[in-house]
């Protein structure tokens, strides 16, 4: 890729330096001395002038060097006062004529030269301002091109996207041998749109095809098309493509499609639209350019809902590829890739940390590591261990430790029956993941304490019984205030939230409500891959609407009641296992199996109790 040099102030200013330093020199050597008329008629009468050069006005001359040698001697000027100076002139022998001889070579270094300097960078800015100014540049693509040396990313370093890798494996071998699929008649798909949610690896699968290909790789944002200027939008499309012909076999590579193919009509007040047109010249331009000579169009958007439907249709984007959320198993081959680029000391256990991260994307594990190599470095090891990424998961998943926030003997005690009532709870029932950790620490912005959990295996299904148990768990902190103290405190805010919408999802989207039956409530149209927002009423009666809230009022009072079931019926375990938290502020998962295996053992209790919670939060 040509490497791009930016205008500066600087190459003026060294340039206007230049231009008066040589100017400075060729007057210093062409410097003439003005003299009074009177010291001329004195210079000529004790014979030091050589020859003179008069004019109507004044007298220029050159005087004999006083050494006596050979080099010619200074010139003077003169105001010219009496016509009769040539009898002066004839008695001393003195060379005159009506005219000096002119030094032509001065004249090209006193005029030419600086003339030449100065166009010179004039012609230098304007390049540079060319170059960088858009209004110089109109309809002109503003794509980075990366030609085959400069693209080192290949497949082996997108991890946890086997399926999506396989799909563009095909992509590479087009590029490589297109007579293959062209001799019995076949065409690559024109478009290739990958979709996924942020963070998954979009953009990197699409270098890595093209360093496998080894062809260029054209790459844009799809904000880059649309400007102020009608019509410009449209002139880079057509640009781009027009560049791409010329260098193919290539890739053309657009990032956040939705910027430029949103569908058109939406949000459009009247008038024309400029992104409108800019997506049907894109339009045109999938449609006119012939497949077969090298150029593949791709595009990454984590919002496919809101594209045109003339983009996807086939002979456009005629291929979607998914790029989902790593599994297990992608997560461990990750977390390996961005391992192997730092120092680690010890065992570090992939595996172990990808259970920990259920639901992280590959930027998420990147940064996670990232906050593991700075965290070794803050405690001045040279080597980071499994102790700063247990510790960099946590930071990430529950916040920054607050050591410094002080909190009140009392507050600390709610705190910590809070968090026990939810695993206490959670080990009662069936279908939970084990505890990682209970913490008193205060993290982030407002938790004043957490429970992590970490699950056994990959789910993608939930029962109705799991979901009920799961929102009994998140409801078990508040009960354990209740039975404990008398009184609630604010802390739960965040539990109940979230057990609200999970109550509320059972019963408008999971049809698990018996007086609704299998009917799903929620119509409105959420972002695939991006956080849903709050949906407005759906299209139902205004009795339907009473009759969800009773439901999920009823949800909720249930599992409420069978948290304060559980929790009276183990308020021993809850207090004595309170006292241990509140000395040692954090327990792990396995010292508090043995504890509550102890107390359980001296109680002979008849419920199984097995490690589990989800990580819950108490805020203030």
């Amino acid at each position: 890729m040509e490497k791009q040099h930016k205008f500066s102030l600087w190459y003026v200013l060294l340039g206007v330096w230049l231009v008066l330093l040589l100017h400075n020199m060729i007057a210093s050597a062409l410097m003439v001395e003005n003299i009074p008329y009177s010291e001329f008629v004195k210079l000529v009468k004790e014979g030091k002038v050589a020859e003179i050069a008069i004019s109507e006005n004044d007298i220029q001359g050159r005087m004999i060097p006083s050494d006596g040698s050979s080099e010619k001697g200074a010139l003077f000027r003169t105001v010219r006062v009496d016509p009769g100076i040539s009898e002066l002139l004839e008695e001393n022998n003195v060379t005159y004529s009506g005219r000096i001889e002119s030094n032509f070579l001065g004249t090209i270094m006193s005029w030419v030269i600086p003339i030449a300097l100065f166009f010179g960078i004039w012609m230098f800015m304007m390049r540079r301002f060319q170059q960088q100014s858009g209004f110089m540049t109109i309809g002109k693509n503003k794509a980075k091109i990366y030609m085959e040396d400069d693209v080192s990313i290949r497949f082996k370093d997108a991890a946890g996207v086997d399926e999506a890798r396989q799909e563009l494996e095909e992509v590479t071998s087009f590029l490589q041998e297109p007579g293959r699929y062209t001799r019995v008649g076949g065409q690559i798909p024109r478009g290739i749109l990958l979709v996924g949610p942020p963070g998954t690896g979009k953009t990197l699968l699409a270098k890595a095809v093209a360093g496998e290909s080894g062809v260029p790789f054209f790459s844009l944002s799809g904000s880059e098309f649309v400007e102020m200027f009608v019509g410009l939008g449209a002139a880079r499309v057509r640009d781009l493509f027009k560049e791409a012909k010329e260098k193919a076999p290539c890739i053309i590579f657009i990032d956040e499609l939705d910027a430029l193919g949103k569908a058109r009509g939406i949000g459009m007040a009247g008038g024309h639209d400029e992104r409108e047109q800019t997506l049907n010249q894109l339009l045109v331009e999938l449609d006119g350019f012939d497949p077969n000579v090298g150029v593949i169009l791709m595009a990454a958007t984590n919002r496919p809902e809101i594209l045109d439907p003339a983009l996807l249709r086939p002979g456009r984007f005629d291929r979607q590829v998914l790029v989902d959320r790593p599994d297990k198993s992608g997560r461990t081959d990750i977390l390996k890739i961005y391992l192997d680029k730092v120092e680690t000391e010890g065992v570090i256990d992939a595996e172990k940390i990808a259970g920990m991260t259920a639901g992280m994307v590959g930027a998420d594990l990147a940064n996670l590591v990232n906050e593991a190599a700075l965290l070794a470095v803050r405690r001045n090891k040279e080597r980071l261990g499994m102790a700063e990424i247990e510790e960099a998961v946590e930071r990430v998943v529950a916040g920054l430790e607050k050591k410094n926030r002080l909190i009140n003997p009392a507050e600390k005690e709610i705190v910590a029956h809070h968090e026990l009532g939810h695993a206490i709870v959670a080990m009662a029932l069936p279908g939970t993941d084990p505890v990682q950790k209970i913490s008193i620490i205060p993290r982030g912005i407002a938790a004043l304490g957490y429970t992590m959990q970490v699950p056994t295996e990959e789910r993608f299904l939930m029962r109705k019984t799991e979901l009920n148990n799961r929102i009994a768990t998140l409801l078990g902190g508040r009960a354990a205030e209740e039975l404990v103290f008398n009184d609630i405190s604010t802390g739960a805010h965040n539990d109940l939230a979230r057990a609200t919408d999970m109550a509320r999802s059972m019963v408008k989207e999971y049809g698990m409500s018996e007086r609704l039956g299998p009917v799903y409530f929620a119509h409105k149209r959420q972002p695939q891959f991006l956080n849903p927002i709050p949906e407005a009423r759906g299209e139902y009666s205004d009795e339907t609407a009473r009759i969800i809230d009773e439901e999920v009022r009823r949800i909720i009072d249930d599992q409420y009641a069978v948290a304060l079931a559980i929790l009276r019926e183990n308020m021993d375990l809850l207090k004595r296992t309170a006292i241990q938290l509140l000395e040692d502020e954090v327990i792990e998962g396995p010292a508090l199996a043995d504890l509550l295996t102890s107390v359980q053992a001296e109680k002979n209790d008849s419920h199984p109790i097995r490690p589990d919670t989800q990580p819950e939060e108490v805020a203030a």
